[in-house]
């Protein structure tokens, strides 16, 4: 690794650029508390850390269910004091997960129930780690909120090394501080990025003054093609990932000598390791170092990161007379360098529920059949829509049209070219035989040339399920959804909802708090066991009895959802589930979730506030509803500490399954929207 690992246990962070919140606990915590609800952090004055271990503590009970004999999960919480920044700002976390583990960074904001995840990380090491987070700029005081979760194997430990918050963006360095801003050398057995500069030359007495201070005692970065073995040795040197969405110009100095023998380019690298080329060195800018001016060239590339993405500067040598290539001082500035540059591209046009039309999507009417626009009636017969059940979505040719052998087009905005998206939407089929035909994707770009990046593949059960696609075109393109009936008997109906654009790639998705579909477990939520005569269970499918509950989840319609089995149980016996505590705040809170109550012996489900032991009704609903998932909003205020409780209750037959999903906890008041009630005629997909 590069020499931030010169970075010496020794090394203490330079105090005249840092924030309030940075510290190395070297005698103290600089304000920094535990939470009294969670394990606390040990302060190790030798080791100039604080940790968080797996060790069992003198009280057996904080760790080990006694029920059980298993050790439960330990999680130590460490508060920042208060923080006023109100410029943009870097975190730059040292660390060390060793054994096993997670650490997690947060955003606390006053007024809010919800932390805003920053960073976090499962990576264990043998060694310190450093990571880089953004903090936007803000006018609300905040703290930051550090999350350590030590694994259950013996010797497992979170430990910080230092908090270190300075002005400024954490892609920006001029390489004059031990830990490199966070950038890091991708090692070569042959030529490596090197930390020059600082008044020693061990390898070479002719590096350069660097550009900061233009003398021999600041720092740059350099790579040097003597140890050059191979034809196209490549060097990387990788800023750290950016953590929030960006737009802007990136600036930075460098030379570079040789100008036959090497190739200078700067990319960015996404999560998912795919490079964009930004910026090439040409041979106008040439610049040989055995000249007597050693000038810096400055470059200045607009820069989109919607997504994490890294910067890599990286150098390619075709033998050791090469030559060498110098970086320093690199910048960024949130204006574009030209003023020409198109802003960064908002997706969301693309997106579209039908609730309110066809949004930005047209219809071809010369080819064929239009895609129509209903809505269902919430019944116990047929599905709904996917947004909330008795919402509109889009239809194509029912079985029961007249015509056949024709094509329905849906054709998207223009979207731009060299911008990777994802794409995801919700589908519902009936009556194919030829499910190739049914639903296809593709890419229309200028001068009509198509692309199909998708077709169906999963038989739908009548139920809604989604699909992710991610890709990318070098030209500006729509996308466009078609259907194809060849004849009366192979076709059926297409139902279309809920289609989404977001920048970046379908598999790396955000972690947002508050939100759970269940898909990875409980997320916090636990069963109420004082009172409840048996448990909400996990499942996805169909539930075991017949005639009740839904046929597949609300999140993808493959996924887990959470239900009540009547069968086990009594007529009016009820099971319980609690939220994890969650804090109070000024103003109201927004709760979201989908519910599924089909059965004749549908019973109630019920949603409660509970603080200070005691519990208030929020929603209730009782008996058969729907085949259908349906969508429930619940607005609520509490300023304490309180936990959503949900509550269904075993009605008159074994035919009372409920099932929840996709439950969402926002701050705020709850968007105005149109009214849920049951709206529409007829549902075609049947």
């Amino acid at each position: 690794m590069l020499p931030f690992y010169l970075l010496t246990l020794a090394a203490t962070i330079q105090a005249h650029n840092l924030l309030p919140g940075s510290c190395n606990f070297e005698s103290n915590t600089c304000g920094y508390t535990s939470d009294a609800d969670f394990t606390s952090w040990t302060l190790h004055k030798d080791g100039r850390f604080v940790s968080v271990e797996a060790a069992l503590s003198d009280n057996q009970e904080d760790v080990i269910d006694a029920d059980k004999g298993t050790q439960i999960d330990i999680t130590g919480v460490l508060l920042s004091p208060n923080l006023e920044q109100g410029e943009w700002s870097c975190l730059r976390l040292v660390y060390q997960i060793s054994g096993s583990g997670s650490l997690e960074v947060l955003q606390r904001t006053e007024g809010k129930s919800m932390d805003k995840p920053l960073w976090s990380s499962q990576a264990s090491s043998d060694s310190w780690v450093i990571s880089s987070m953004d903090l936007q700029n803000t006018t609300e005081p905040y703290r930051v909120v550090i999350e350590g979760k030590p694994g259950q194997s013996a010797g497992s430990s979170v430990a910080v090394f230092e908090i270190h918050i300075s002005p400024g963006y954490c892609l920006e360095c001029n390489f004059e501080e031990s830990h490199l801003c966070g950038y890091s050398n991708q090692w070569n057995a042959n030529v490596n990025w090197y930390v020059g500069g600082g008044g020693s030359q061990i390898l070479h007495n002719n590096i350069p003054n660097d550009h900061t201070y233009n003398n021999r005692t600041g720092h740059l970065m350099y790579v040097d093609s003597i140890y050059t073995k191979t034809f196209k040795e490549v060097a990387k040197l990788v800023s750290p990932m950016t953590t929030v969405p960006m737009s802007g110009c990136l600036s930075f100095q460098y030379q570079r000598s040789e100008e036959g023998g090497n190739m200078f380019s700067v990319f960015t690298r996404d999560r998912m390791g795919q490079y964009q080329e930004l910026w090439r060195a040409g041979s106008e800018n040439q610049n040989d170092w055995s000249g007597t001016l050693e000038e810096w060239i400055p470059v200045q590339v607009d820069l989109k990161a919607p997504y994490s993405v890294q910067v890599v500067f990286e150098v390619s040598f075709n033998s050791p007379r090469a030559g060498r290539v110098a970086v320093d001082d690199i910048f960024f500035s949130p204006e574009f360098c030209s003023t020409d540059t198109e802003p960064t591209f908002d997706p969301s046009i693309a997106n579209c529920d039908f609730e309110s039309g066809f949004c930005r999507y047209t219809q071809e009417q010369v080819i064929g059949s239009l895609w129509k626009r209903v809505s269902v009636k919430p019944n116990i017969f047929r599905n709904g829509d996917h947004t909330t059940g008795a919402g509109y979505f889009l239809l194509a040719h029912s079985r029961l049209s007249p015509l056949s052998g024709y094509v329905s087009r849906l054709v998207g905005p223009t979207l731009p070219g060299n911008t990777k998206y994802c794409l995801r939407f919700y589908f519902s089929l009936r009556g194919f035989n030829q499910t190739d035909q049914a639903l296809a994707v593709y890419l229309q770009q200028q001068g009509s040339s198509q692309e199909r990046i998708w077709t169906q593949g999963e038989k739908s059960r009548g139920i809604w399920i989604t699909t992710d696609i991610t890709f990318q075109t070098s030209q500006p393109a729509k996308v466009v959804f078609v259907s194809t009936c060849k004849s009366f008997w192979d076709c059926g109906s297409v139902a279309l909802d809920d289609i989404s654009v977001s920048l970046g790639d379908c598999s790396v998705s955000p972690f947002l708090p508050g939100h759970c579909d269940f898909e990875a477990g409980l997320c916090g939520y636990t069963q109420d066991k004082q009172s409840d005569t048996g448990d909400w269970e996990l499942r996805r499918g169909p539930t075991p009895t017949s005639y009740t509950g839904p046929r597949g989840d609300h999140t993808t319609g493959l996924g887990y959802y959470l239900y009540m089995e009547a069968s086990p149980m009594l007529p009016g016996q009820s099971i319980r589930m609690l939220s994890r505590p969650l804090r109070g705040s000024r103003g109201a809170q927004c709760l979201r979730f989908y519910y599924h109550m089909y059965g004749s012996g549908t019973g109630q489900l019920s949603v409660h506030l509970r603080k200070h032991g005691e519990d208030a009704l929020l929603w209730q609903l009782s008996g058969e509803q729907s085949i259908a998932w349906l969508r429930a909003t619940v607005e609520y205020r509490s300023g304490v500490q309180h936990q959503v409780v949900f509550e269904a209750t075993r009605g008159s037959s074994v035919r009372s399954d409920i099932a929840i999903d996709d439950i969402i906890i926002e701050s705020g008041p709850c968007p105005v929207t149109k009214t849920e009630a049951p709206v529409g005629t007829s549902n075609e997909i049947e």
